[in-house]
């Protein structure tokens, strides 16, 4: 009989111990049976780590099962009548043996998507395929995963800055800092999979040589007397709007101008608010009245508490188009037309010369 018993992962794991027993156990009901496996630990902490770490593995394979799994048999090799080739030394070298780079990045992107389910924005979980998928698997493909060291990773940076070329100067077309930094992650990401499996020992160094400093430039901002130019700007053209059709486009262009200088979101949080995803409440600490906005990013929801000049232009908003709770409340980015006041106003650049968000 058991003893003792805790559940996991919400319920569809579980940890157990018999009576007259020292070792823990787990189970959990994947593929309509039941699948259980001892732990070996009589520590607590470490049977849940390990109970974890097989209930993932056990996902995994439930999902390669439904997917029509993979087979060798399937699909056997061919003989090939091998071609005349250039002349070699004669010696025997060692073939790469062992799992592969291509079999930890179909674990990874199999257990992340499983693990963040509901906690990772969507966007985020799928920017990770696309880094294995375009720029990863191409590179590394079939290397074996012990031959991935720190000079490996080395010439992925190399490669990636001189790939690609552009068609115009012939200069190698580099991607942004933050570009490659995130497929390092996701690199670093796969590369900790093997090591949970025990494919790999350690991960290498993946720190970059002859690395500079950081990112020390800023975002480009408005000053307060830019902001007061732009917000009287789109206050002109929601009044008079070039042409009369536009004149609800261009009074939530001013709202919008408004209700982002007041919250302080980007671009992209604001275009995924929803109007169930803003209420108006008193704030506590100075008694005014704001708007309190749940921002669903890359970590899931955050909150933020906007200036008390940002519900006048969301109720305005709100009215106009008789928003329902999942209407989103300006969706998306009208670059275009910040991009067409802006140039009006001359403030697409800043001091130093770099555009801003739009």
């Amino acid at each position: 009989m058991t003893a003792e018993s805790y559940a996991l992962m919400d319920g569809a794991l579980h940890v157990y111990r018999r009576e007259n027993s020292r070792f823990w156990q787990c189970s959990t009901y994947l593929g309509s049976r039941n699948h259980r496996q001892t732990t070996k630990e009589m520590n607590l902490a470490a049977a849940k780590d390990f109970a974890r770490d097989w209930y993932m593995e056990k996902c995994v394979e439930d999902r390669q099962r439904r997917r029509g799994g993979f087979s060798v048999l399937a699909n056997p090799v061919q003989p090939q009548i091998a071609e005349p080739g250039p002349a070699t030394d004669g010696r025997l070298r060692r073939t790469p043996t062992g799992p592969r780079f291509e079999d930890a990045a179909k674990a990874f992107i199999d257990e992340f998507e499983v693990i963040t389910q509901g906690e990772r924005n969507e966007g985020y979980v799928e920017s990770k395929s696309i880094h294995v998928r375009v720029h990863l698997l191409p590179f590394f493909g079939d290397t074996a995963l012990k031959d991935i060291n720190a000079g490996k990773v080395q010439e992925y940076r190399v490669h990636r800055q001189t790939s690609r070329v552009d068609a115009k100067t012939g200069k190698p077309k580099k991607p942004a800092r933050a570009t490659l930094h995130g497929e390092i992650v996701t690199l670093r990401q796969v590369l900790k999979t093997a090591n949970r499996k025990g494919w790999i020992s350690a991960i290498p160094d993946m720190s970059a040589p002859y690395k500079t400093s950081g990112k020390l430039e800023h975002r480009a901002w408005f000053s307060p007397e830019e902001y007061k130019l732009l917000y009287e700007a789109t206050r002109e053209r929601a009044k008079n709007p070039p042409k009369p059709r536009w004149r609800e486009v261009c009074e939530t262009f001013h709202d919008y101008v408004l209700f982002m200088g007041n919250t302080g979101l980007r671009p992209d949080e604001s275009a995924r608010i929803q109007m169930r995803d803003v209420k108006i409440v008193d704030d506590e600490s100075t008694g005014e009245r704001i708007l309190e906005i749940e921002v669903r990013g890359k970590r899931g929801v955050g909150f933020c508490k906007s200036m008390p000049g940002a519900i006048l232009p969301f109720e305005r908003v709100r009215d106009r188009k008789e928003l329902k709770p999942t209407d989103p409340i300006f969706g998306k980015t009208p670059r275009e037309l910040m991009n067409t006041v802006l140039d009006e106003l001359n403030l697409k650049f800043d001091r130093d010369g770099h555009a801003g968000l739009f």
